[in-house]
């Protein structure tokens, strides 16, 4: 019988770690949860350890602190059980740009970016060595569209689909396989923390629903899932529109409309 590897989740507590923890316990892997809330994080392992009989370790991590992030970096270092990453911790803020302070901007940013890379970084050689492993970064349908209005948040998410694709074709040559999965709004306590009202978005996934579609874009090795996206073909397009893009690119010669003044 094949052993099962390992997943450590991020921002496991609640929402969206929390049913990935649920699905893989379920598939009979062995999970370690990250998350700020204790409390919540022995609950939901409790609970998984006796529906599912597997193992699951909690380590309680503020990851917008250097020496909590330096803790799971050396676990996922060190534990070559853990054959799964999943980067779901994040963050969202309410208010335009110019109402959002610098120092709210610098946590959102070290937590939905500079972590993530920072555990990317400290499990992918692991992976590389071993010729096997996945990581499962959480960006957003928000990274496609600075019109939604969440700048910041939605740079940062850009950044996580930009950083998976470019993962993507380091990796994947060398036996790793790295998903983006793209959410858009889903029931989670995200909004609430954020001081965004849900009820004020006209519509709303069920974070079951969302996981479970991410998940079968895992099986399928997808390199980007988007759940709620009805026409597949509308992402290959946009895809397919941008690599376009780059063949008419020259870097050595300026385009002709730049070549005269007007």
């Amino acid at each position: 019988m094949t052993t099962r590897p390992s997943v450590l989740i991020t921002g496991a507590s609640t929402g969206i770690g929390a049913i990935y923890a649920e699905r893989f316990a379920r598939r009979g892997h062995d999970l370690v949860l990250v998350a700020r809330d204790k409390a919540r994080l022995d609950t939901l392992a409790t609970r998984l350890s006796q529906e599912s009989g597997v193992a699951v370790d909690v380590i309680q991590a503020d990851l917008t602190k250097s020496g909590d992030l330096s803790i799971v970096e050396a676990r996922l270092r060190d534990d070559a059980r853990i054959g799964i990453l999943i980067n779901n911790a994040g963050a969202a803020q309410s208010g335009s740009f110019i109402e959002q302070t610098a120092e709210a901007n610098e946590r959102l940013i070290a937590l939905n970016t500079t972590a993530l890379v920072r555990l990317a970084s400290a499990v992918a050689p692991r992976f590389v060595k071993a010729g096997e492993g996945a990581i499962i970064n959480i960006s957003s349908v928000v990274g496609l569209a600075p019109e939604f209005g969440m700048t910041v948040y939605g740079a940062t998410k850009a950044f996580v689909l930009f950083l998976s694709q470019g993962l993507s074709l380091e990796l994947a040559p060398k036996g790793v396989y790295v998903q983006a999965v793209l959410p858009a709004a889903t029931r989670t306590e995200i909004w609430e923390r954020a001081g965004i009202d849900i009820k004020t978005l006209p519509e709303v996934m069920e974070v079951g629903e969302l996981v479970d579609a991410a998940l079968v874009g895992f099986d399928r090795r997808e390199l980007v899932t988007i759940p709620p996206l009805q026409n597949a073909a509308r992402w290959d397009a946009l895809d397919g529109a941008r690599q376009g893009l780059l063949s008419e690119i020259k870097q050595s010669q300026v385009a002709q409309r730049y070549q005269t003044a007007s």
